[in-house]
């Protein structure tokens, strides 16, 4: 029996969590243990998940302040790999999961295993929106032979990256590869996760599997999309992917990034302010270049730090 930990990070969406809670006590395929991430939440999320009775043996892990997406991916994974799981599976708080999804990415994982070998470092689901149709910002990217597996029967296409928001990743490639960096805190820890897991071999997006990601407007994302409103989420894309582009590809990968982001902001008339305050935060790539963590090797937070407040129990 495969042993899958599952792992849900939220923040200040209590109502969308009791859903995805549900949504996986709920799964054909039960998962061995229940890890929820509450990001320092300020909305009565806290109290609700120390309050609340779980069918499924349970952790959860209140951070005593808010270490974004990235930060709690990261503490989650750790967990779940400390506490032996053969996976992690992991999504976002307002990501429901289908009943089956479940099942059908482990199933999706071991076909994929079984013609392409080992190597396969993760299997996603298809993201929907609330209305049915495909979730915008959630598509994965394919290889130029995604359709190998299809041809073969299963209903798996081949990916070099995706969205948080429903992988299943096995423990050899947590142990091989490391953690997400905790310090991009949100935008692009995702995308550079999953590049940096499928280096040697695609991962899969599972067909049959299949979420609903209850995001409100159901639209991409691209840089001539900045605001004032959304420019805090964008610095910090800026910011990591810059980082990513030079100290993981190279300079001429830098450069052409920035000359990307600079096209796109002017075609979005994109105000000078804005525009200056990105490009600010592209330079700032240079000098920000995050340590790889490894699950047997979690920094010290160091003496006098504040510990997360942890909740365990077994199935009421």
């Amino acid at each position: 029996m495969v042993d899958v930990a599952a792992v849900v990070v939220t923040f200040n969406r209590r109502e969308k969590l009791k859903t995805v809670l549900r949504s996986i006590e709920a799964q054909t395929l039960a998962p061995s243990q229940l890890i929820v991430i509450d990001n320092a939440s300020t909305d009565g999320t806290s109290e609700y998940l120390d309050e609340r009775e779980f069918s499924l043996p349970f952790e959860v892990v209140h951070l005593p302040s808010n270490t974004g997406g990235a930060g709690g991916f990261a503490e989650g994974m750790v967990r779940g790999y400390a506490a032996g799981a053969d996976h992690v599976w992991i999504m976002d708080d307002d990501c429901y999961p289908e009943p089956e999804a479940l099942e059908k990415l482990v199933d999706g994982f071991d076909g994929a295993v079984r013609e392409l070998g080992g190597d396969v470092p993760f299997a996603c689901s298809v993201v929907e929106f609330t209305d049915g149709t495909i979730c915008e910002m959630n598509n994965p990217v394919p290889t130029w032979d995604w359709g190998r597996l299809l041809v073969k029967g299963q209903q798996n296409v081949m990916v070099t990256a995706c969205s948080f928001v429903s992988v299943l990743i096995p423990r050899w490639a947590i142990a091989e590869y490391g953690l997400p960096y905790r310090d991009y805190f949100i935008w692009f820890d995702d995308r550079e996760y999953t590049l940096r897991l499928t280096r040697r071999c695609p991962g899969v997006q599972v067909m049959d599997s299949v979420v609903v990601h209850d995001m409100g407007e159901n639209r991409g994302v691209n840089f001539a999309m900045v605001t004032k409103d959304s420019l805090w989420k964008f610095a910090y894309g800026v910011r990591n992917e810059a980082s990513y582009q030079l100290h993981h590809r190279g300079l001429l990968y830098y450069l052409e990034f920035g000359a990307r982001l600079s096209v796109s902001l002017h075609r979005g008339r994109v105000p000078l302010s804005i525009r200056a305050r990105l490009l600010r935060r592209w330079f700032e790539g240079i000098r920000f270049n995050p340590p790889l963590e490894y699950p047997d090797r979690v920094p010290d937070v160091g003496a006098g730090a504040e510990l997360p407040r942890v909740r365990v129990g077994s199935p009421a």
